[in-house]
């Protein structure tokens, strides 16, 4: 059901998140090093800036892991507030014959 504070209480697969930042730090780390040794330095330069990227996406995600269930709420938490009396919208239409 949507509520309209959808981009207020969404959630985020940190952990996915996490390793995906680890495999791509191994990657912009491996390439910044190959360019270099193969003299390709613009290469290098992009590689080195996506690795920097990484870096501060990496301390971000585990910045909001550390602070706990607040930004990464549990199963057991509802993603937003329960609606007060019902649906804020009318149901499907009804057919008018039997």
């Amino acid at each position: 059901m949507r509520t309209g504070s959808e981009p207020a209480t969404a959630r985020s697969a940190l952990r996915a998140r996490f390793w995906l930042c680890v495999w791509g730090l191994v990657w912009a780390v491996f390439g910044t090093a190959a360019f270099a040794l193969a003299g390709r330095p613009g290469w290098a330069a992009a590689c080195g800036v996506l690795w920097l990227v990484v870096t501060v996406d990496m301390t971000m995600i585990l910045r909001h892991i550390r602070q706990g269930p607040h930004y990464q709420p549990g199963r057991d938490v509802p993603p937003y507030p329960p609606p007060d009396g019902g649906p804020p919208y009318p149901g499907p239409p009804r057919h008018r014959h039997p």
